[in-house]
């Protein structure tokens, strides 16, 4: 950035001032919380996710310094709601991956349903897609989620929206293209489930299992030390 377009310090003082305000707000949004999934507090945390970021880059461009702070998620937060205050429906979108990792398994499970149900002509638990229709036509999603491992399935990443509406939509008015009409603005909350965010866990416990063993180096040494007799106070 060129010196015209610098930054000035009058405006990194009000950022700074912004993101006061908007960790205020949070804090409050919080303390008066009405449940998990209050959208005051939601709201209030993408505002200073968005101040926080401003901050960022103003200190940045003025003084090439950076916060020793990151809210997490700030890159990828949803806007700011603009749903109904007061919705008159909800719509719940879900997905979730997995990966076939013991497909004779999967197959397996097929065969019995094919059996069970007695259906003549060709068999569909043959191949994995045909398998694949058997089992979600015979078991609620919830429950192959609950039991992806008995059918041969490895859970990847799933999300879970919610999203606000004025009006219940019409019969039908959607199905073709269930899910091309989401509004980003009208979600009141999500839910993300990731191996990512175990791999986050793990590094941080991995840490902290650095820091115990080289405390207890330390706390070796000190014993060590202990046991030696203190010098006469008197020698010279």
């Amino acid at each position: 950035m060129s010196d015209a377009a610098q930054s000035t310090a009058a405006e990194v003082r009000a950022a700074a001032e912004a993101v006061k305000t908007a960790l205020d707000r949070h804090l409050a949004a919080v303390e008066r919380r009405s449940g998990e999934d209050d959208p005051a507090v939601y709201e209030a945390f993408n505002q200073l996710a968005a101040a926080a970021e401003v901050y960022d880059e103003l200190l940045y461009d003025r003084y090439d310094e950076v916060t020793p702070f990151e809210i997490p998620g700030a890159e990828d937060a949803l806007p700011p709601y603009a749903g109904p205050e007061e919705p008159n429906a909800l719509s719940v979108l879900i997905r979730r991956d997995y990966a076939v990792a013991e497909p004779q398994r999967l197959l397996a499970h097929a065969q019995r349903i094919e059996a069970a149900e007695g259906e003549d002509g060709a068999p569909a638990s043959g191949t994995v897609h045909g398998a694949l229709g058997l089992l979600f036509g015979e078991f609620e999603p919830d429950e192959i989620a609950s039991r992806h491992k008995e059918f041969g399935l490895e859970e990847g990443d799933s999300t879970l929206w919610v999203t606000a509406a004025d009006e219940p939509a019409e019969p039908g008015e959607w199905l073709e293209a269930p899910f091309e009409q989401v509004d980003p603005q009208q979600v009141v909350c999500r839910f993300d489930v990731s191996a990512v965010f175990d791999e986050e866990i793990d590094d941080v416990d991995d840490d902290d299992e650095d820091t115990d063993e080289l405390e207890d180096e330390l706390g070796s040494d000190l014993d060590e030390d202990e046991d030696l007799e203190p010098l006469d106070a008197d020698r010279r």
